[in-house]
């Protein structure tokens, strides 16, 4: 069955965000008189229970802090550190590429609408995307909601779709809903599983996307 989609998570995979994201939370625990743990921010990177589980465990090692109060103040730098962030490495190959080929294409994430459509905006891909199906309106990864979604969005069978993923818990989302699955991971994820996955790239750079769809 021809390919005729192709569904990229956007946290990680289309932009490094997640490193900016890690960092604040670095900061912030180290500026709290504590390190945290990697194997926390590993257990629900992808998902969308990052910030709440950070925040409980800061409230481990600093008990009374005010989440609502830090909240802002994580944004902010957050947004800092995402001021001069691009597309990964070879991201707008994969794009222009697909378009060359006449691909739907979709985003699918378990962040927020608020937080996926302006960044899209700022990076100028997001006139690239036919459907940008987010965790506010779906059930979040590793559920395959967003990819069940994003499917119908485009109009696709799942035998038609590729998946581009940076974290195991997005593989399993991709492969619960049927999808051929592609990760990619970034630096902070490259240590992880992804023995779900049916292609492991390092970048996108590393194979054209012509490779792919002829696979």
């Amino acid at each position: 069955m021809p390919t005729r989609a192709l569904v990229f998570d956007f946290d990680g995979t289309l932009a490094d965000t997640e490193s900016a994201v890690l960092r604040c939370w670095q900061e912030t625990f180290r500026e709290h008189g504590a390190e945290l743990p990697l194997e926390a921010w590993y257990a629900v990177i992808g998902t969308q229970h990052t910030t709440p589980a950070m925040f409980a465990l800061l409230a481990e090692y600093a008990p009374g802090i005010d989440p609502e109060a830090l909240r802002p103040v994580t944004k902010a730098r957050v947004m800092e550190l995402l001021v001069a962030l691009g597309p990964r490495e070879g991201v707008l190959g994969y794009l222009e590429a697909a378009a060359g080929h006449g691909l739907k294409l979709a985003v699918a994430s378990s962040s927020s609408g608020a937080w996926v459509n302006p960044h899209l905006e700022r990076l100028g891909i997001d006139g690239y995307f036919d459907a940008v199906l987010t965790g506010d309106r779906h059930r979040a990864k590793p559920d395959p909601d967003l990819y069940l979604a994003a499917l119908d969005a485009l109009g696709a069978d799942a035998g038609e779709a590729i998946a581009f993923e940076d974290t195991p818990h997005g593989v399993t989302a991709a492969k619960a809903a049927g999808l051929t699955c592609v990760a990619v991971p970034n630096a902070i994820t490259e240590s992880l599983d992804f023995g779900q996955a049916d292609v492991v790239l390092p970048s996108f750079t590393a194979k054209p996307l012509e490779a792919l769809l002829s696979r």
